[in-house]
């Protein structure tokens, strides 16, 4: 089973509990089939397609669910997303879950989108961070990419990123800790490390850093570490990240800016499931 499976078995489990949907086990026949329309009701970039359609397939393997317009979609307010039909009974337990579910990953690929779209024609590249919520990584790793900006490490397996608590434990020395970092790290790893000044970059480019992440830095601190690195090492800019700023840190010329609001900070969209009988 993998992380999207096990995130909707704990989501479903939450919301039915031990005696399941009480309203639609008395209210829905098991025999009634449905139909349904999924409508999208503000502009938008559409992700989390296969968690939604996972969804009603877990509730109910007769469920379907055709989708009009694939991930990654820029949708207006009206456009038909997605078709569904099974039994009702299904289709109402996992409506709301699948909606959880999608609502917010389409939060995250259109804000996304707006973050990309700020830096269109450059170089720079815009990451998300490990700033998620528990259990939904993957799907709002994924969400970050429909909407066109980029990952960061999945985890704290697949990269080593020194942050200053690292610094602080081996004595507060940049060069220690990257020394450190390169003995015992994989060898085919990057190692990163965080600098909060100019003295702390130019010892992390002497004591040969992959990346180096500039700290809370302002413009005209990024300006004079981009002119010291003179490209001997890719820079990323992070904290106080916002989308009004990007198009500066473009013309300044880092390579990566970090942005933790891309998942922690976007809103869920508007999408609106409406079931029908009629047609059964």
């Amino acid at each position: 089973m993998d992380h999207l499976d096990r995130l909707i078995e704990l989501a479903l489990d939450e919301d039915l509990g031990a005696a399941g949907d009480v309203t639609t086990s008395a209210l829905v026949p098991p025999e009634l089939r449905g139909t349904g329309t999924l409508l999208a009701k503000e502009p938008m970039v559409l992700a989390g397609l296969d968690a939604f359609a996972r969804v009603f397939r877990r509730v109910d393997p007769r469920c379907t669910v055709e989708f009009l317009v694939p991930d990654g979609a820029r949708v207006e307010a009206g456009t038909l997303v997605a078709r569904l039909q099974g039994p009702l009974r299904g289709l109402l337990i996992a409506e709301r879950t699948a909606l959880n579910l999608m609502q917010r990953a389409c939060g995250i690929a259109t804000l996304s989108a707006e973050a990309a779209d700020k830096v269109k024609g450059t170089k720079l590249k815009v990451l998300d961070t490990r700033k998620t919520a528990p259990g939904m990584r993957g799907l709002e790793k994924a969400s970050v990419r429909a909407g066109g900006a980029s990952n960061h490490r999945f985890g704290l397996f697949d990269g080593v990123l020194i942050k200053d608590n690292h610094i602080a434990a081996v004595g507060g020395s940049i060069r220690t800790a990257l020394e450190r970092a390169r003995a015992h790290a994989p060898r085919l790893v990057k190692i990163e490390i965080e600098v909060t000044n100019l003295d702390q970059l130019r010892e992390a480019i002497d004591a040969g850093a992959d990346v180096v992440m500039l700290d809370n830095m302002d413009d005209a601190l990024l300006r004079e570490a981009v002119a010291i690195a003179g490209g001997k090492v890719p820079l990323e800019a992070s904290g106080g990240i916002t989308l009004e700023r990007l198009p500066r840190l473009a013309d300044i010329g880092v390579d990566f800016v970090s942005m933790g609001a891309l998942t922690h900070s976007a809103r869920a969209m508007d999408l609106s499931l409406n079931l029908d009988t009629s047609a059964s």
